[in-house]
């Protein structure tokens, strides 16, 4: 029996089989899409693997001259130095589209093209493991701007995955199935009532053979008793 109610005409039936090629279409697709969108994800979670360890990597180094270079110098020597940067930097922010989903994209330029002119202090008085902190981070900014361009592909793509596949499986599992039980339940309908009406006039030929016969009877009988 159908899960809904359905009008078992042939209209219907025409209707339904034309959905039902619509249906599988869509299934076909969508499976495509979510099996590149699998592609597309795990190329992306493999590059973010590789960029979090090197900017971890980076990070850890350029902390660990950071806090040789507190111990060494003065909190008041050390605030005054970073105290007014040298290097700015402008960031421009654009999408991109990756199997309908659009994901970000960054690209910064600095204030001077002299990207080694990054230290805002002489070097008379400062350590050196400053210079090697101040020198890790500036190397590390393009780096950071690319993990955050990949993590948020990553949460994008995998919510993209995640509706794919829904509608991958209502369509596979409810949809499709939904309407191959309804044609099948029309299509049954519709042989029945063939039967029933074929079965209606054979019984209407036999009544009217039968009533014939009997015409006939009577006629040879009349006709018999005339002689």
């Amino acid at each position: 029996m159908p899960t809904t109610t359905v009008n078992p005409t042939r209209m219907e039936l025409t209707r339904l089989k034309g959905r039902l090629r619509t249906a599988q279409r869509g299934h076909k697709l969508l499976k495509d899409k979510r099996d590149e969108l699998m592609k597309q994800f795990m190329e992306v979670v493999r590059e973010d693997l590789a960029l979090r360890q090197k900017v971890e990597q980076s990070l850890a180094r350029a902390y660990g001259s950071f806090t040789v270079a507190s111990a060494l110098m003065s909190p008041e020597m050390l605030e005054q130095a970073l105290l007014c940067p040298k290097q700015s930097v402008s960031l421009e922010t654009g999408t991109e589209n990756v199997m309908s989903v659009e994901v970000p994209r960054y690209e910064f330029k600095l204030a001077s093209e002299d990207g080694g002119n990054i230290y805002p202090y002489g070097f008379a008085q400062t350590s050196g493991e400053l210079d090697d902190a101040v020198r890790e981070l500036g190397d590390i900014l393009p780096d950071l701007l690319r993990l955050a361009e990949v993590e948020k592909a990553t949460q994008l793509l995998a919510a993209e995955i995640e509706r794919t596949r829904r509608r991958v499986n209502a369509l596979e599992y409810v949809k499709i199935p939904q309407m191959q039980q309804n044609i099948k339940y029309i299509t049954m309908k519709l042989d029945e009532n063939e039967r029933a009406n074929t079965i209606r006039l054979m019984k209407v030929k036999d009544i009217i053979l039968k009533e014939a016969i009997e015409e006939r009877r009577e006629t040879d009988k009349a006709e018999g008793a005339d002689v």
